[in-house]
């Protein structure tokens, strides 16, 4: 494996959502992730995987409700920098593999936690999806335009921005300061604390006076400014623009024709808003995305056209980059970020459900007879 986290060795239980894509980032980096996955989960004779969150890792299936399968774990534990796990709080407790029973194991083990209301609080037991966590977390009442009820915005906000990759930076912090005091620990990351945490700079503007929460789709970001949403042209494809700074607004007006128009003068009349963004609404339908990426793109305008996932795969500046990658036949976005020299990089497609169990426990220590004995005994599969 290549990448900066090369070397360390973590230990996925299997979930879905911000777990998997925690482990996926982790992995990504270089860092060797085993996913354990429950034994009911394999099939015999399977396809191919192309959930591209479970790339770059090897699976195992694991009977964990078996104390032989537990103690499978726990020896794979032993040899581990780090363990994440997704389950409601109170669940790795009753299969008796709690954080103290893992940190006995291996006392610089961190301990990974993902929930969506964290491990403890008065919604701590209950279910719960990307939607909730971030209405709960003050996220989600902002995303709306005036007079209309908030969009979800997929679930990119809690289960992958506020959770998987929360998780992610907590475990390397984790295995940081684990360098230093020689001692593991627990990572609670919760998708409502991580969603809240990426409201930080609108709270500030909440405490600075210039954004009003009770005025979704007013204020500067919130689609309220005619100079910062997306319009549709007249192929009903959408522009996008973001021409906040004075310099780059007066390049829009410039391109625009607008330059001269007394209204469009006064930028940050908040009155003159809503009038404003109709004359753009009209004036943008007047071309087509072509027509007006001729005249905006490459300019200080902040502009971009509005993209699909497969226009996005196959435009110049991603291909240029290699922001999406083809990897045995998934087109997927490649490994983020970027390094100078240890280059993250995809080695394996998705596994399926403990296509490689023998193979992990072998290389992992476990002796070739112990390992004909679980299987045997059906704690792995």
């Amino acid at each position: 494996m290549s990448g900066p986290l090369s070397g360390y060795r973590i230990i996925e239980i299997a979930g879905i959502g911000p777990g998997p894509f925690a482990a996926m980032m982790l992995s990504d980096m270089g860092a060797e992730v085993i996913r354990v996955e429950r034994t009911q989960a394999v099939r015999e004779g399977g396809g191919a995987n192309w959930d591209v969150l479970q790339r770059n890792r090897r699976s195992i299936a694991i009977d964990l409700k078996s104390e032989a399968g537990r103690n499978t774990l726990l020896s794979l534990i032993e040899h581990s920098d780090a363990l994440i796990e997704g389950f409601r709080p109170g669940v790795m407790e009753r299969l008796g593999l709690s954080p103290e029973v893992c940190l006995e194991r291996n006392p610089k083990l961190v301990f990974g936690r993902m929930t969506g209301w964290g491990q403890e609080g008065p919604y701590a037991s209950s279910a719960g999806h990307d939607i909730n966590y971030i209405s709960l977390a003050g996220s989600l009442a902002h995303f709306a335009r005036v007079g209309e009820a908030p969009v979800p915005p997929l679930n990119m906000v809690g289960d992958f921005g506020g959770g998987g990759m929360y998780l992610a930076f907590g475990v390397v912090c984790a295995l940081l300061e684990a360098q230093r005091s020689g001692s593991g620990q627990v990572v609670d990351a919760a998708m409502v604390d991580g969603a809240a945490s990426l409201m930080s700079m609108f709270w500030a503007f909440r405490s600075m006076g210039v954004f009003d929460e009770n005025a979704p789709g007013t204020n500067l970001l919130d689609t309220g400014a005619h100079f910062y949403d997306v319009y549709e042209c007249s192929d009903g494809k959408y522009i996008s623009l973001g021409s906040i700074e004075p310099q780059f607004y007066a390049q829009l007006l410039q391109v625009t024709g607008l330059d001269t128009d007394p209204e469009f003068l006064q930028q940050n009349d908040h009155k003159l808003w809503p009038h404003l963004k109709e004359r753009l609404t009209e004036l943008f339908r007047s071309k087509t995305r072509a027509e007006w990426c001729e005249l905006m793109e490459h300019t200080d305008i902040c502009f971009a056209p509005v993209l699909t996932m497969s226009e996005a795969a196959a435009h110049p500046h991603n291909v240029q980059r290699e922001t999406f990658v083809d990897f045995e036949g998934i087109v997927q976005p490649a490994p983020a970020p970027r390094f100078s020299r240890t280059k993250p990089l995809i080695t394996l497609p998705p596994s399926r459900p403990g296509q490689h169990t023998r193979e992990v426990l072998g290389d992992w220590g476990f002796d070739p007879t112990v390992i004909d004995s679980l299987f045997e005994a059906g704690a792995v599969k």
